[in-house]
């Protein structure tokens, strides 16, 4: 019965974070008509975006050297905190200042979680339990908005941000009450320098995408500063960690093929998953003329389809081991981005939830693979910091692809909009989401501009493509063999606590662990 209180914990701290960003965007127009400030309101969102990202890599390195539990215990605190303020707060200044508070809560929440879900449970396990987990993410991807719509509309947008608190004090409850772990006690020497180098890298390197970009354009100076900001740190960063003696981000982490390959891999997943949701949305409302609602209910067949293609992967993963499946949930994505393609003003809505349906096949049968392979790559003692630097990477390829597709949609739509007569002044595809404005328009140039939105959106479509090619060809290069052979100790690799870049023998690829096999984890069997 504790295993079963102990996984709806974990489902629990998972459904606060994910919930989080879609009752919020919900409440958007409510929040800046009460409080005022639109000009700052994009960076309730990305300063969110920046405090979560940043400290990934520093909770999944302190979760291998202090335990998980406390820095999740800590995370989630500092998010309900931060919930609580932004409930509160009284101006815009206020709640992006909250805003931080609530992402440096949520950057331990996800990586944590399925850090804690590597140590408690055998690769068997995990592989039937993925599809559970994934499953929390579709609930609330389509829970979300309605939830926020109601709870904006029925009591106040204050409560899109009170509602984290019950879920997540039943998440600390039983947290508290059912995860039990003895790490070693040991002298530890944190590497201040790694963490400082590689937050202001990340730092630099979203402020360029999120802001310089939409504000100064790519070839700005102020953006080309930020990347060359960003650039310089991230040099300085990995000849730092060469020397340290426990780096915040081992170098040798990526010297195992496992955690290189899968890395990439999410880095292009990420990428891919940010342009499926947020631009088949738009193609529904701006070119097919649909409601906000319809917008959002295109993301249903994901939802459904992400956990039952996390399922099928764990059987393939049990049977055949982690290539077959990676390479399923590659050839899916071809197929979805594919899809995306045969789109247009004239096609079946219908067409874009097949496309949604086969891209969510696609994302659990590869993250599946990736995700359990790299927790099973190295032992306990780096768990933490493998696992974070999955969620890292994905975040990071999201935000850099959202920056280079929202660039191609910009110019696409102004060299197209220039070329159609009657347009009005100013229109932009965010014209066509307004059903106000959009019904002001003339028949003949609305249907001239959704033609051009949906031209524009194929170069989009075309980015995917591209990315899942891309993320074919990286798959290919993922070691074969079943996952026991895959193992911390099957073959030679780093894992020795205190080692820093060195590689010591007898670790490095991944052993197939359960909790009786993670010496620093002790969680007591339930009935």
């Amino acid at each position: 019965m504790e295993r079963v209180l102990l996984v709806i914990a974990l489902m629990a701290s998972i459904a606060i974070a994910a919930l989080d960003s879609t009752v919020v965007a919900t409440a958007a127009p409510t929040i800046v008509g009460n409080l005022g400030g639109i000009s700052l309101f994009s960076w309730v969102f990305s300063i969110y975006l920046l405090a979560s990202t940043v400290t990934v890599p520093l909770y999944g390195k302190l979760a291998d050297l202090y335990g998980r539990k406390p820095i999740l215990l800590f995370g989630c605190a500092t998010f309900l905190t931060g919930s609580v303020l932004c409930g509160v707060a009284g101006s815009m200044e206020q709640l992006i200042v909250f805003r931080a508070v609530q992402g440096l809560g949520a950057g331990a929440i996800q990586p944590i979680t399925m850090t804690i879900i590597g140590d408690s449970f055998s690769i068997e396990q995990r592989a039937k339990l993925q599809g559970l987990f994934s499953s929390v993410w579709g609930v609330t991807s389509l829970a979300g908005p309605a939830l926020g719509g109601l709870l904006t509309e029925g009591l106040s947008w204050r409560w899109v941000f009170f509602i984290n608190l019950p879920i997540g004090l039943l998440a600390v409850v039983l947290i508290s009450r059912f995860f039990r772990e003895r790490p070693e006690k040991h002298e530890h020497v944190l590497d201040y320098w790694g963490t400082v180098l590689l937050s202001g890298a990340v730092i630099a390197l979203l402020l360029g995408l999120l802001q310089g970009v939409k504000s100064y354009g790519w070839t700005g100076a102020e953006t080309m500063a930020l990347f060359g900001t960003a650039a310089f740190l991230l040099v300085v960063f990995v000849l730092q960690e060469r020397r340290a003696r426990e780096p915040a981000l081992p170098m040798w982490l990526f010297s195992n093929k496992v955690i290189a390959v899968s890395c990439l891999a999410v880095f292009i997943g990420g990428g891919m998953m940010f342009g499926v949701s947020s631009y088949l949305p738009l193609f529904v409302q701006g070119v097919f003329g649909g409601t906000a609602f319809d917008a959002g209910l295109v993301a249903l067949p994901m939802s459904v389809s992400w956990p039952l293609g996390s399922i099928f992967g764990g059987r393939v993963i049990l049977r055949f081991g982690y290539y077959p499946s990676a390479v399923i949930g590659a050839l899916f994505l071809i197929a979805g981005a594919g899809t995306l393609l045969t789109l247009s003003a004239d096609a079946p809505q219908a067409l874009g939830y097949v496309a949604a349906f086969i891209v969510g096949i696609g994302m659990g049968f590869q993250t599946s693979a990736l995700i359990i392979s790299v927790q099973n790559a190295v032992e306990w003692r780096n768990r933490g910091i493998a696992t974070a630097s999955t969620q890292f990477f994905r975040t990071i390829g999201g935000s850099v692809s959202v920056a280079i597709m929202g660039a191609i949609l910009n110019s696409q739509m102004a060299d197209r909009l220039a070329r159609v007569e009657g347009v009005p002044q100013g229109a932009t595809a965010e014209t066509l989401l307004n059903v106000e404005q959009r019904a002001a328009i003339a028949p003949g140039v609305l249907d001239a501009m959704q033609h051009a939105l949906s031209a524009s959106l194929h170069e989009i479509y075309f980015f995917v493509l591209g990315a899942s090619l891309v993320s074919f060809a990286v798959i290919l290069f993922f070691p074969r063999g079943k996952a026991h052979e895959l193992a911390a100790g099957a073959q030679a690799g780093p894992a020795a606590a205190g080692a820093g870049n060195r590689a010591p023998t007898g670790a490095g690829a991944a052993r197939t662990e359960g909790p009786a096999e993670s010496p620093r984890l002790m969680p007591e069997e339930g009935g």
